[in-house]
């Protein structure tokens, strides 16, 4: 199971970034994904999810309306879309299949596994 993450990079603030997430030895259509992200000194952070019905989606306090989780069943990936950045959204970015489902598992890093490699997102003002 591999799953790369990519397109993170550094930007000016109230720009916009498409983080991508593609997805090898998993049965993608089965699968539901998350992103986290990571500041520096700081514990992994929820972003966003996919919720377990189809055009569900969870995001973290804050992000929703800027942050959108969308996925393409062909390509077998998971992307984010960042509109808006601010310098706070500056993190390295991962994602992760979704193993455990109910709202009080969502945001918690335990809830996920087979992590990506992360992708450096930096927002300067």
């Amino acid at each position: 199971v591999q799953l790369q993450a990519s397109g993170g990079g550094l930007v000016q603030v109230g720009e916009s970034l498409r983080l991508s997430c593609a997805v090898a030895g998993r049965t993608f259509g089965n699968d539901r994904y998350g992103w986290f992200r990571q500041r520096l000194g700081q514990e992994r952070e929820f972003v966003a999810a996919e919720g377990w019905s189809s055009g569900i989606s969870h995001y973290g306090d804050s992000l929703k309306g800027r942050f959108t989780i969308s996925r393409d069943n062909a390509k077998t990936t998971v992307y984010l879309q960042m509109n808006g950045l601010k310098p706070e959204d500056t993190a390295i970015y991962y994602c992760a299949v979704r193993l455990r489902f109910g709202s009080d598992k969502m945001a918690s890093p335990r809830s996920y596994g087979y992590w990506g490699q992360g992708t450096l997102v930096t927002v300067s003002s």
